[in-house]
């Protein structure tokens, strides 16, 4: 979630999908629980948003831009979130990988697809 700086909005859903997924008297909940493992990060751009930027990382960069070929030492948290994934990869199947944003032009919910 919110690896754009200026999408708060994405921090309030995945705060908001924790909360459902962590709820105890909700069976729905309680059955994705049983049959999914969820590995959350909630904030991919800490840094840029820390310091207000809109779209970068604290050192100029648009993360999305650079999900294709991540560098560690340029986005460490887009670069270790693929890892985390290629290793689950490794023992299991991703059923789905969510990128929360909030943005400007597309209204509800989309989807673009990125590959590993």
């Amino acid at each position: 979630s919110r690896v754009h700086p200026g999408e708060s909005n994405a921090s309030w859903v995945i705060q908001g999908v924790i909360e459902f997924l962590l709820e105890k008297n909700n069976q729905n909940a309680e059955i994705l629980r049983k049959n999914f493992i969820f590995k959350i990060v909630p904030m991919l751009n800490p840094d840029g948003v820390i310091n207000g930027n809109f779209r970068t990382s604290l050192i100029g960069k648009d993360l999305n831009r650079l999900w294709d070929d991540p560098r560690e030492n340029i986005c460490p948290t887009i670069y270790y979130t693929k890892e985390m994934i290629k290793k689950t990869l490794l023992s299991r199947d991703v059923f789905i990988y969510c990128d929360f944003h909030g943005h400007s032009n597309k209204p509800n919910f989309f989807f673009v697809w990125l590959p590993l």
